[in-house]
């Protein structure tokens, strides 16, 4: 029997402050909850030993907020908590996200010694006029050494978090934030074109505003920094994506390969075999939930073979590695040629590829991908009845439910 493999979410929720373009489920000046929430996650990785049981665990990933303010000894206490209730991989892939703010040489050296092995810093830019517009508490100052600290502590995976297309920068600033962070030699870098998100500070300042660089200057932006990348050889494996050779995200891949993964947190989510659900957004009620059996529960839902099949268009499309006809047949047991025609459409426009019998998009067609699988979406919708005789009874069934589930039914 093949081993089947896991991979594990911990959401730290804990900030020093909270960035203008935000929207993450993160609380700035709840320090007080710190200890009482670590023993909840402790408290729910225990009862979660059942659903983990079956799996080796192969990548965590301490997400946030800012687990690095959360601190070295609380993280390493919840991944040996972690390591008691499950098979871990002594193989395992185990990132922590930092900023480098907050980053401290000693935390990484505790880190490190209980087998965290991968760094994510939230770097953001390398002009310090930007990082203050946007509610960052660090300069580029404070990378270089977080960088010398990560490194000293014994890391030799390194990735960073960049944004482009914020408040007056012009594509010359964006390029000086790219050569002064190669210039650290990350392992991996993420490059994100600014989202104004509704709620957040950003999202009421600049919405419609002229300073926020257009879609064509960021469209420029984006292009220049997959050239520029792929230069200094850090091949692109997703749409914001970059790796040197052997570094891209493992954890990340579960989600894009659709594997299943398990989530622990106040808005954390988890997909194992067809059932995906999500904890409440709510710090207070998901630690009170866990520890009196309450209902820590948000969204549940049972995906169906077109859930799947569609999920596969999108998220195989993000990716450079692309789809292909295999894969589509085995996922959905259904006719490719629809799809295959549109992305023969979309190749004479230079927006797709064909290689080694795998469909992708081109740089170009990254800038699209949102419209580009739209129409893929309703090839395939457009084919379901007449290419599926198997559909009707699958969009008979049922969607499974969960009514009145605590937090003792689903510790997972």
């Amino acid at each position: 029997m093949e081993d089947r493999h896991l991979g594990v979410y911990i959401h730290i929720p804990f900030c020093a402050s909270k960035c203008g373009y935000c929207d993450f489920y993160s609380l700035a000046g709840c320090d007080k909850f710190m200890g009482k929430y670590q023993d909840a996650l402790v408290k729910h990785i225990h009862e979660a030993a059942s659903t983990m049981a079956p799996y080796y665990i192969d990548t965590i990933y301490f997400g946030g907020g800012t687990p690095s303010y959360f601190g070295g000894k609380r993280i390493a206490a919840i991944f040996n908590a972690l390591k008691r209730e499950a098979k871990v991989l002594k193989t395992a892939e185990v990132t922590v996200e930092c900023n480098p703010d907050s980053v401290k040489r000693h935390d990484l050296d505790v880190m490190r010694k209980e087998g965290v092995n991968r760094i994510s810093l939230g770097v953001q830019s390398a002009s310090d006029d930007l990082l203050k517009i946007i509610g960052r508490r660090h300069n580029f100052t404070q990378v270089k050494k977080a960088t010398e600290n990560i490194r000293a502590a014994g890391y030799d995976n390194l990735s960073m978090d960049l944004i482009y297309g914020l408040p007056n920068q012009t594509k010359g600033d964006w390029a000086e934030t790219l050569a002064r962070v190669l210039d650290l030699e990350p392992d991996h870098l993420s490059c994100y074109g600014l989202k104004l998100e509704e709620g957040t500070p950003m999202y009421r300042d600049y919405k419609d505003s002229p300073v926020i660089p257009s879609d064509d200057d960021q469209a420029d932006m984006y292009l220049y920094t997959v050239e520029t990348l792929n230069h200094y050889g850090y091949q692109q494996y997703e749409v914001s994506n970059f790796a040197r050779r052997g570094k891209a995200s493992r954890h990340n891949m579960k989600y894009w390969d659709m594997d299943d993964y398990l989530g622990f947190g106040p808005g954390a989510h988890s997909c194992i075999g067809n059932t995906r659900y999500s904890f409440i957004r709510d710090l207070d009620g998901y630690i009170k939930g866990v520890t009196q059996d309450g209902n820590i529960l948000d969204e549940y839902e049972k995906l169906d073979e077109l859930d799947r099949a569609s999920e596969y268009l999108m998220l195989g499309m993000r990716r450079s590695r692309g789809i292909s006809e295999e894969e589509y047949k085995k996922v959905y047991r259904s006719d490719f040629a629809p799809i295959e025609a549109l992305l023969l459409e979309y190749e004479k426009d230079g927006w797709t590829k064909k290689f080694n019998g795998r469909w992708c998009f081109t740089p170009q067609g990254f800038l699209l991908s949102n419209i580009l699988i739209g129409s893929l979406w309703e090839a395939q919708a457009q084919h379901r009845i007449s290419g599926n005789p198997w559909i009707g009874e699958t969009l008979e069934e049922p969607v499974g439910q969960l009514t009145g589930t605590t937090a003792q039914d689903l510790r997972i």
